[in-house]
């Protein structure tokens, strides 16, 4: 027999009662309701907290109905409001009760009953990392005040900072990292007064001075070997401009860039004339997941700012040899730029098979550009691939691998245009992207009112444990360590 439950939204909270699990519907429209977020026909991990929606168009509406189906189990979530919520149980009974949930929104106008066509949430057998790491952050094209490095457990819905710029004088922090997806192994950057790239071990804080005489700049745009011995940097003469009439409204371009390899245990960078040349803007290293290749993206080095739009990265590899820190004699070149639009943020894939990066018409910073697109490269046959079931009108940009490789989360401003936030798609074992959904939120108008982006996404396999305070006297207080420079 099936199990049937009620539950009746009053004032914003969800009351469970008996009720009639039937109403008479006197219309049916054909299409999906216009729920927000957008989960309809999605597909879920299976260890995913509730998804919280809403019907935007409650006007004249008396009441609205969600009836949740899973096998034997059926909910029914009551509103006047449109906002949808189920409880944390109910879901879990949901989720195990069959591998597709069927929801079916019906609405009361005047005193007619209305059906929508049902939406399918489907249950994948493969579960998601238990955490997401992101930076919040006004938009670039703002002057923003504070900053902080998050976490957000995606079982529930607790968000806790790792470390916010209020600790340590309201500088810019960024480009956090970590090694295999790890909470214990993980690095990120701090710049203004206490400027400086901190290592974070399971038990221990190391802050280091990536400045070296032979470097143009201090390290950026980290990738993990997977030894945990190394991480691949880009070292960048950046600049920035603002555009007054382009749709794009931001623009970020580097003077000159170089790759190296950052060596943890001895404290020293390497690298090799093919990753520093003069002739090219080389950036965004990542590295395989069996350590041996190098991924980065290279460009021709053009005359800067006069030539920006002209500059068009290609996604290139060379060899790595983790014992005796030398690179290849040659690069290959995956994507060329020449044939086509310009490469950035190349990630593999855990089990080494894809490569997912994104393509614009120009440049190497696409978080700002609408047309930015992801990709995905068969590594075997080198076969590359829209990822069309990811992409929107707007752009997406950074994007990251979940351990277990089967799911990504992304950043995207197809919401507004303005405001990048976190979706996740699932992959399946044949590199077929799903239909992307929303990060659940508990509070249904949550990102209507958040006027901070989402940046840098990442998975990690558990909670981040670093202490606010013990990093913020670190900074304040260590002068760092000096690397040392050489070629191989």
């Amino acid at each position: 027999m099936r199990n049937i439950k009620c539950i009746s939204a009053i004032i914003g909270l969800a009351l469970l009662s008996g009720c009639a699990d039937r109403v008479n519907v006197d219309s049916h429209i054909n299409s999906s309701p216009p729920i927000f977020p957008d989960y309809t026909d999605v597909t879920l991990p299976p260890n995913i907290a509730p998804l919280c929606f809403s019907m935007p168009d409650s006007c004249g509406v008396a009441q609205f109905r969600a009836i949740y189906r899973s096998g034997d189990e059926e909910i029914v979530v009551k509103d006047d409001d449109g906002q949808f919520a189920i409880g944390q149980s109910d879901w879990n009974n949901l989720k195990r009760a069959s591998s597709k949930i069927r929801v079916t929104i019906q609405a009361k106008k005047g005193d007619k009953w209305i059906e929508y066509a049902p939406f399918n949430l489907y249950i994948a057998k493969d579960r998601i990392d238990q955490y997401i790491v992101y930076r919040l952050i006004e938009p670039g094209y703002e002057t923003w005040n504070e900053m902080g490095i998050y976490q957000r457990n995606l079982e529930d819905y607790e968000q806790s900072a790792i470390i916010t710029n209020k600790m340590t004088g309201y500088g810019c922090m960024n480009c956090h990292s970590f090694c295999k997806n790890s909470p214990e192994k993980m690095l990120f950057h701090m710049r203004s007064d206490y400027g400086g790239t901190y290592i974070v071990g399971e038990n221990s804080i190391k802050k280091l001075n990536t400045k070296t005489p032979q470097t143009i700049s201090a390290l950026v745009y980290p990738s993990w070997h997977p030894s945990g011995n190394y991480v691949a940097f880009s070292v960048n003469n950046t600049k920035q401009m603002f555009h007054t009439t382009d749709r794009n409204r931001v623009e970020v371009f580097d003077n000159a860039s170089d790759v190296v390899v950052y060596d943890v245990k001895k404290d020293e960078i390497v690298s090799s004339p093919l990753l520093m040349s003069d002739r090219a803007f080389e950036t965004f290293p990542a590295f395989s997941p069996d350590g041996k290749t190098l991924y980065f993206c290279s460009a021709d080095s053009l005359e800067i700012p006069a030539k920006y739009d002209k500059v068009k990265y290609s996604l290139c590899s060379i060899s790595f040899d983790e014992k005796t820190r030398s690179f290849g004699n040659v690069v290959d070149t995956l994507y060329n730029a020449r044939e086509g639009k310009s490469v950035s943020f190349p990630r593999v894939s855990p089990d080494g098979k894809y490569l997912m990066f994104t393509l614009s018409a120009y440049g190497n910073f696409s978080i700002w550009h609408k047309d930015a697109d992801l990709y995905l490269v068969n590594l075997k046959n080198k076969q590359v691939s829209i990822l069309s079931e990811l992409n929107s009108k707007d752009t997406e940009s950074y994007h990251s691998w979940s351990s277990n490789g089967r799911w990504v989360v992304f950043s995207s401003r197809r919401i507004d245009g303005l405001y990048t936030r976190p979706f996740i798609a699932y992959i399946d074992k044949n590199g077929k992207a799903h239909k992307p959904f929303l990060l659940p939120q508990k509070e249904k108008d949550y990102y209507t009112f958040l006027m901070k982006s989402y940046n840098i996404p990442e998975f990690t396999t558990g909670k981040v444990k670093v202490d606010q305070y013990v990093t913020s006297k670190i900074a304040k207080k260590d002068k760092g360590t000096d690397l040392k420079f050489s070629y191989k």
